[in-house]
């Protein structure tokens, strides 16, 4: 079965850098690939360009889509690999949830800014909307200018508050399939024990990970857990960041608050984020 990956582009180097690094990944694996671009505007803006300026830009769009198209098969060896193109006039978050819907798309890759993307911002404003708003399926944010490494070494923070669904944990498998990587579970010790809870919810993830490589790390809690999961993936020499959306939960602190200096969470790595089983049902 092939898997059907949706990848968002505004033409920006760092979408194209995106485009790369999953290509890369899913070198070996039969794939369908989606590259959609939204033209949506606001209305305010609409009415100061005319009909025939609008269609313009929507042909530029066409035709900037065929030449991405092209780039990628030129770029790419695997003759399993289709790639297909949309044109959307809705806002970006809207048109990902459409196809992720009609396309049946398994994973939506993106870059962390667009084209106007400051140093100092850790995400860009599509993607920090694309990440609240598409609860749908994982996402897989690829960091500006991000040289493509084989991700041996994946690493998955939890505080075992919660269950993880299987649904939450096949992405995380997949990925983890492409190269034999080894998954690092990392919990930060909040607590002096872990709670029945926490040890159930420890004991089943440990068993779902059974017939995979992995680890359990422990660190004390020592700074805050951003300082703490970017050490861990700087000493480690970690490959992708994987984290469940759960609401109030970290994902939610870093894309509330983009500015680097504030909250001290860059992603140096490639970072998926899985939605949590609760928005998978809704």
């Amino acid at each position: 079965m092939k898997r059907r990956i949706l990848l968002p582009t505004d033409f920006s180097d760092n979408s194209w850098s995106a485009i790369v690094y999953v290509l890369k990944l899913l070198a070996d694996e039969e794939c369908i690939f989606y590259l959609l671009h939204s033209t949506a505007l606001k209305a305010s803006t609409m009415s100061n360009f005319s009909n025939r300026l609008l269609k313009i830009m929507k042909d530029n769009a066409i035709k900037q889509l065929q030449e991405i198209k092209e780039q990628m098969k030129a770029a790419d060896v695997n003759a399993n690999h289709e790639f297909k193109t949309i044109l959307s006039t809705l806002h970006l978050y809207d048109a990902i949830k459409i196809e992720i819907k009609q396309n049946n798309i398994d994973l939506v890759v993106m870059g962390t800014k667009g084209r106007t993307g400051a140093q100092e911002i850790v995400f860009g404003s599509n993607t920090v909307k694309v990440i609240k708003k598409v609860k749908e399926c994982p996402i897989l944010i690829v960091p500006d200018e991000y040289d493509y490494e084989i991700p041996k070494q994946i690493t998955f923070p939890t505080d075992f508050k919660r269950i993880i669904s299987e649904n939450n944990l096949n992405v995380l498998k997949f990925i983890a399939e492409l190269h034999n990587s080894k998954i690092r579970i990392l919990h930060i010790n909040e607590e002096e024990e872990l709670s029945l809870n926490q040890k159930h919810n420890y004991k089943t993830l440990k068993n779902d990970l059974a017939n995979y490589r992995h680890s359990f790390h422990w660190l004390p809690d020592y700074s805050t857990k951003k300082f703490e999961i970017n050490e861990f993936i700087k000493d480690l020499g970690i490959n992708i960041l994987v984290m469940v959306n759960y609401k109030r939960s970290l994902i939610e602190k870093i894309t509330n608050e983009p500015v680097i200096k504030k909250i001290g969470f860059q992603p140096i790595i490639p970072f998926l984020v899985i939605p949590s089983q609760d928005d998978l049902k809704n």
